[in-house]
Order: C-alpha cells, then structure tokens, then sequence
C-alpha cells in the first residue's frame, strides 16, 4: 500500500486544518463513476491533537494514518528560511514520508515555495530533468490548457524550456488523455524571430525535436486554444497566472454588478461555473514535474472540494505512471 500512498498536508493553506481534513473525507467518496480512495491510502501529516479535535466531532477517524509534525510555514514565510528554522513542518514531513517510502505522493495546500524546496532538495528530480516545473491546467475555451512553468523556475535556460514541452505533452497524455499535445511557446509575436535570446534559442530547440510544436504563441492565442500546452519561464508564468485570476475574479464582479442593476434574471451558479474556466483547482491542482515522487500544490484558498480533486490528482499521475514516462521521455529525447 505505501507505493499508491499519498501524504496530505494537513496545515499548509489559508482554511487548515479543517478545509483540509474535509478534503479528505470527501476523497473517500466516489465521482463519475470512479471509486473513491480508500482511508489507508491517505497519511495525514500535521498537529495530531488538532486532527483528534477535529475527528472527535464528527464520530471517529474513518481509518486515515497520522504523522505528526509539530510545525507549520506561514503562507507569507520566506521558504528557505523556514525550511531552515523548521525541521518538523508539516510540509518537510509529507516530504520525509515520501523519501522514507511511507508514501508516493504528497499534497499539500501550503506556502508554494518551501513545497517546491521541500520536495526538490528532499527528493530530488528525475533522471535527466534539468529543473522540475510547476504544471497548471485550466478549461479556457472548453478544452485543457496547461501551462508550464508557472512559478518553480525563474531563471530558465533553453534546455529547461525544452524539456517543460515534452513533459508538458506527457502530463497531457497520461492524465488528459490528450494525445500528440499541441506545444506552443509564450512570446510577444508569433514570428520565429521574435522574443529575447532565450526564447529564440528556445524556439529552434522546440522546432527541432520530436514534438509536436506549433511555434511562438501570443497571450490572446492562448484564449483562442491555439495549442494543449503553453512553455514559458517560471517568472512569465507566475505573472500570467496571478493575472488571469485576477481579471476572471474582476470580471465576475463586473458582470454580476450590472446583472443586478438592471434587474436582469440569471442564475448565480452560472457565474462561478464561468470563472471556473480559470481555477487551476478544477483539475485538482498543479502538478510539480521532474521530482521523484508525485507532488501535487494547490490554492492556499482551496476548501475541502479543491483538496478532495488535488488527492484524486495525485492518485490518477500515480496510476499513470508519469514519473517513468519523464524518465523515458528525457532518455528519448537524448537518443534524438
């Protein structure tokens, strides 16, 4: 069991522990017709009084295992310096759990920085992968669209970028069932000569492997569904990422606000249902590639439906196999 194992990081997001714990109990539960997971399969890693407290009211833990940690990073702690400060965070023990073989898996809702420091400095990255990326995927035009990196890597080199586009197509296939994933590279014009030194580097790169390419794509393409998976650096990324939810969130307001003053009828859900086109936590949330082990982050705002998905995530990339996919994606990509 410890191989298809996923550790949960019990107080890592803005609602922990309870949204968090909710989230678990939620995973349990079957959807479209998939089993739901079953307790043994989840290792809660966290403060045990608080998750005692927590279960006490609501009948009895269910069967979940517990590690405890007896720290916490804030969400506005400078990652490497609590990492230092502290050994027994709940984030270093999902992390200590994988790399002892108590799990596969972690996930966590936590400070997105000390979780990609965690897991890459405790776990390492995959044979071959350069520098892990942060994978997140979102409806847009009705249709997957994963961007990658979005924050794990500010300061790219082409081979980076290169090799985000074929992990990037291989997440889309394992998980997405997206076969031969259309791989567009983010730039300011869709000319090859476009761009700064890295990213026309990047793009003669791109042109010349065995992937499925479509060139340089510009921000409103990405709207149109011009390519599956969009390559950009992890600063880039970030900054497209926070701006998206920011506008969506904006707009809604907007929409919402001129619905109600002039007396229009609509169906309040609707509007959600629409901003959801760009929630990241819809998929469950992002995968970090390249590391030895799955690792799953999600929204620091996530409530126990989003934790539920981001556990449901991690145990499908673990069915799938997308670590040794990588592995011999990279190997393959040396040979050509």
């Amino acid at each position: 069991m410890p191989e298809k194992r996923i550790a949960l990081d019990v107080m890592g997001g803005d609602h922990a522990p309870a949204s968090i714990l909710d989230g678990a109990v939620l995973a349990l539960e079957g959807v479209d017709g998939a089993a739901g997971l079953t307790p043994d399969r989840i290792l809660l890693v966290g403060d045990e009084a608080a998750v005692a407290a927590y279960f006490a009211e609501r009948g009895g833990n269910p069967g979940f295992l517990v590690r405890h940690a007896s720290e916490v990073i804030g969400m506005d702690e400078s990652p490497a310096l609590a990492l230092r400060a502290k050994r027994d965070s709940s984030i270093g023990g999902c992390v200590a759990a994988v790399r002892g073989g108590e799990a596969r898996a972690l996930v966590s809702m936590g400070n997105t920085g000390a979780c990609v420091g965690a897991s890459t400095l405790g776990l390492g990255t995959l044979e071959g992968v350069r520098r892990p990326g942060i994978a997140i995927t979102v409806r847009m035009t009705g249709s997957p669209v994963t961007f990658l990196d979005m924050g794990a890597n500010i300061a790219c080199k082409p081979e980076h970028l290169l090799q985000y586009g074929m992990m990037g197509s291989i997440f889309m296939r394992d998980l997405l069932n997206v076969d031969n994933a259309r791989i567009g590279l983010l730039n300011i014009g869709e000319e090859p000569g476009k761009g700064t030194e890295l990213l026309k580097e990047t793009y003669g790169q791109l042109k010349e492997a065995p992937l499925n390419f479509v060139g340089n794509v510009e921000g409103t393409d990405v709207f149109a569904g011009a390519c599956d998976v969009v390559v950009t650096d992890g600063f880039t990324g970030n900054v497209v990422l926070k701006l998206m939810e920011g506008l969506s969130g904006f707009l809604m307001k907007l929409v919402h606000k001129g619905l109600v003053q002039h007396e229009a009828p609509f169906a309040p859900q609707l509007l959600g249902e629409l901003q959801s086109h760009t929630d990241y936590a819809e998929y469950g949330g992002a995968l970090l590639l390249g590391v030895k082990g799955t690792v799953v982050i999600g929204h620091g705002r996530s409530d126990g439906s989003a934790v539920a998905n981001a556990l449901r995530l991690a145990a499908r990339a673990l069915s799938a196999d997308v670590d040794r996919h990588i592995v011999e994606g990279v190997a393959a990509f040396g040979r050509a």
